[in-house]
């Protein structure tokens, strides 16, 4: 476990990059934080951290930007839970409970897009598959490079075959597969989870993104939309 300050720094450095984009310096932390210890204090912090492989340095002079490491450690020991209670009403209101339950996961996969900015992928059974949202990928800062570009456009490719190592993945509790242990790519973070259907039949809710996503936001988005569908189909 790190100390105290050293995991309150990787905290700021890890909510301000997934807000972001953009490098975190120290100086830069201490002021739009309000800190009470002083840039060089927070230097060594993040030296720390370096050193420790929770974050890195992606050019010279530049801030920190966290790695797949600090990101694992952030959603272990760090995140707290999401309670927004208007999430649930407003992925209701979309939703209506249909025979065919692709249509369904359909309509739910168009809304978790909208509720995340991410891509949304649904499956069923495991046979039959449907991701909405690809574009949101493209528009990522965290793939601008034309080299990441190229990856991204193969793993898009590969959507089909890649969902179903997910359904084997999923439980029904939402599970993070970051970087080395994503199906998608070392760059890519998802979150999936399982849900039911008529007679013990299986779906698969997840949303793919970089791995500077939305954590707290979009594993209760995706706790959510099972809720919503077990209960709906119970």
């Amino acid at each position: 476990m790190l100390q105290q300050r050293t995991e309150l720094i990787l905290r700021l450095i890890v909510e301000d990059y997934i807000k972001t984009a953009e490098t975190v310096g120290s100086k830069y932390l201490v002021e739009k934080f309000n800190l009470s210890v002083s840039a060089a204090t927070v230097r060594n912090e993040m030296s720390i951290l370096e050193r420790g492989g929770y974050i890195r340095q992606p050019h010279t002079s530049a801030g920190r930007i966290p790695t797949e490491k600090g990101y694992l450690y952030y959603l272990k020991n760090i995140t707290e839970k999401d309670k927004s209670p208007t999430r649930n009403a407003s992925i209701k209101s979309h939703i209506k409970q249909s025979d065919d339950f692709r249509l369904t996961l359909k309509t739910l996969a168009k809304k978790m897009v909208e509720m995340s900015g991410e891509t949304a992928v649904v499956a069923f059974n495991p046979y039959w598959s449907y991701y909405a949202g690809v574009s949101n990928l493209f528009h990522k800062p965290d793939f601008y490079n034309l080299e990441l570009v190229r990856e991204l456009s193969d793993v898009v490719g590969r959507f089909d075959d890649m969902t179903e190592q997910l359904f084997e993945l999923a439980t029904d509790t939402p599970t993070v597969y970051i970087g080395s242990s994503n199906p998608f790519g070392e760059q890519m973070a998802t979150i999936v989870v399982q849900c039911k259907y008529k007679n013990n039949q299986k779906g698969l809710l997840g949303i793919v993104g970089p791995l500077r996503m939305d954590y707290v936001k979009n594993l209760a988005l995706v706790d959510s939309a099972k809720d919503i569908i077990n209960k709906m189909y119970d």
